[in-house]
């Protein structure tokens, strides 16, 4: 059984929560920049930087997702006009 796409609509959540880890990111970086060296036992640019990645990974991920999909409903609209 097959579930209809449009029951399951895909979020934007993971790629804003991705854009909010990086935007952390960059503000952590600059609180670093005016004398922040350690966050707990933690360097700072360890966090830093692991916020930004996970962000990143987050963003390029819903829009490599959204592209496939994309381009699996076009592969399936140019079938469908073949017929």
């Amino acid at each position: 059984m097959r579930i209809p796409p449009h029951l399951f609509p895909m979020s934007r959540v993971p790629r804003l929560a991705g854009y909010v880890l990086m935007a952390a990111a960059v503000l952590m970086a600059v609180l670093a920049r005016r004398g922040l060296d350690k966050i707990g036992p933690v360097p700072s640019v360890a966090i830093i930087l692991l916020l930004g990645m996970v962000g990143v990974m987050l963003v390029f991920t819903d829009l490599m997702v959204r592209g496939l999909y994309a381009r699996i409903d076009a592969a399936k609209a140019h079938e469908g006009e073949g017929e």
